[in-house]
């Protein structure tokens, strides 16, 4: 996380901000069983997703008080 930071820190010339960073990265660090074993797809597959980016900005955001 301190590194997903550090990488949001030179998002000025990389466009790469928390958010952005979020969405790459959620599916990789929250994999949700749910999507892969029932196959989701579509809305909710998108929801999944989209929940799952949610926190990873929220803990990129508050990575000094969490770690």
């Amino acid at each position: 996380m301190r590194h997903l930071l550090l990488m949001a820190s030179h998002s000025g010339r990389t466009n790469m901000h928390a958010r952005n960073l979020a969405i790459v990265w959620a599916p990789n660090l929250l994999r949700s069983r749910d999507i892969e074993v029932t196959g989701l797809n579509g809305t909710a597959a998108f929801l999944e997703v989209r929940v799952q980016a949610i926190v990873v900005e929220f803990v990129l955001t508050h990575v000094p008080q969490l770690f």
